[in-house]
Order: C-alpha cells, then sequence, then structure tokens
C-alpha cells in the first residue's frame, strides 16, 4: 500500500489506525481549517448502554473567520480531562490489558492542553508506539486539495461516517449490549493488548 494522508484525531478509531497499520506511509495534515462535528475533538468508546460520546470542548473563533486547526484552543473552563479518564477507567479498568498501558495514557487526561491539534499529535504518536507499529510518520506543510498521498481525510467526518466491515474482538462490556464496532483504538488495545496491531493489518477496508 501507499502512502495516506489522514488526520490526527482524539483517540482515533479503529479503522483509521487500520488503515494506517497497512500503510508504507503515513502523513499527518496539519494545514486544514477546522469544521465542527468531526473527529478532530471526539472519539467514542464503549459504556455499559452502549457507545458514550468522549468529546474536547474547544474555543470557535467569534469573528465568523474560518478558524486553522492548528490554530484551535482548547476549552479548560471546566475539567473536561478528569470526565474522559474516569469514563475510560470504568469503561475498561477490568480489561484484560488497561492496566498495562494505562501509566502511558494518563498523562493526556492530567497535563494541561492548550492546542487541539498538538494534543492529537502527542496522542497519536504515543498509540503508534503503544501498538508497535513502525509505519513512518511525517506531517503536512501545506494544505492540498488533490494530495499526491492517498486521502483518507474524509475519515475524520462524523456526520457521513461510513460503514467499515471491521471482525469482531473479544470487549469487557459486550455481555451488555453486543460487539459495538469502530469504537476508538482504546477499546482495542485494551481488550486485545500486543494483538491489537496484528487485527489492524489484517481488516479489510473498502478503500485500500
Amino acid at each position: 500500500m501507499k502512502e495516506i494522508l489522514i488526520y490526527p484525531t482524539y483517540f482515533p478509531c479503529i479503522a483509521q489506525m487500520a488503515a494506517a497499520a497497512q500503510a508504507d506511509a503515513v502523513v499527518l495534515e496539519l494545514e486544514d481549517n477546522y469544521q465542527k462535528q468531526t473527529y478532530r475533538n471526539r472519539t467514542y468508546i464503549a459504556h455499559n448502554n452502549g457507545r458514550l460520546l468522549l468529546n474536547v470542548p474547544v474555543k470557535h473563533a467569534t469573528d465568523g473567520n474560518r478558524q486553522k486547526t492548528k490554530d484551535v484552543v482548547v476549552e479548560n473552563d471546566f475539567d473536561w480531562q478528569k470526565q474522559h479518564w474516569r469514563s475510560i477507567q470504568t469503561a475498561y479498568r477490568t480489561s484484560p490489558f488497561f492496566e498495562f498501558y494505562e501509566d502511558e495514557l494518563a498523562p493526556f487526561f492530567s497535563e494541561k492542553v492548550a492546542g487541539l491539534q498538538t494534543h492529537n499529535l502527542r496522542i497519536f504518536k504515543v498509540l503508534h508506539d503503544l501498538l508497535g507499529m513502525e509505519v513512518p510518520i511525517t506531517t503536512t506543510t501545506e494544505y492540498y486539495r488533490s494530495p499526491a498521498q492517498q486521502d483518507l481525510r474524509e475519515m475524520v467526518n462524523a456526520r457521513r461516517e461510513k460503514k467499515y466491515e471491521l471482525e469482531p474482538y473479544t470487549q469487557v462490556l459486550e455481555a451488555h449490549h453486543g460487539f459495538l464496532p469502530n469504537l476508538s483504538v482504546l477499546d482495542l488495545l485494551c481488550n486485545e493488548g500486543p494483538n491489537a496491531l496484528h487485527y489492524l493489518e489484517k481488516q479489510k477496508l473498502a478503500f485500500i
């Protein structure tokens, strides 16, 4: 597979990380305009009642002009990080591998966050290491409407999300609501541990 172009998102979904794991190289888009209702600032994890949305609050431009994602500032007037971490602990503390990754994940929810994009880049690189991925990562320096890479930037769109045929794996909360596909890769990591990379590499994505 060739190079792919994707957005760094907040704890990316399994399909996006599967595409990254199967690529020869990953280019992360840093020169885009920010759009609402995308996975730039949201992700889904498991919950007793089904999928639970974790949303990072951001400060929107007040002058009506478009805002670059790299300029988007996180809203820290309330402790959303503590709330997210508590939800993740509730969801995965009894999963087989949460304890194995807890120390690497915890700083994302205790260290103050300023810029959304910087936060997402740190998350992607840590997940890359925790999964054991060896795919090289670079970033863009300008925005291209028709990039040289395979353009998978549309995967960020939460309003027009595609249905991905992902294989089921054992989820710790599956007895409550059945298998939940394409959650944050955190779900896969906590439930599958070292096998998560093998899972990502063997998924058949129609667009690849």
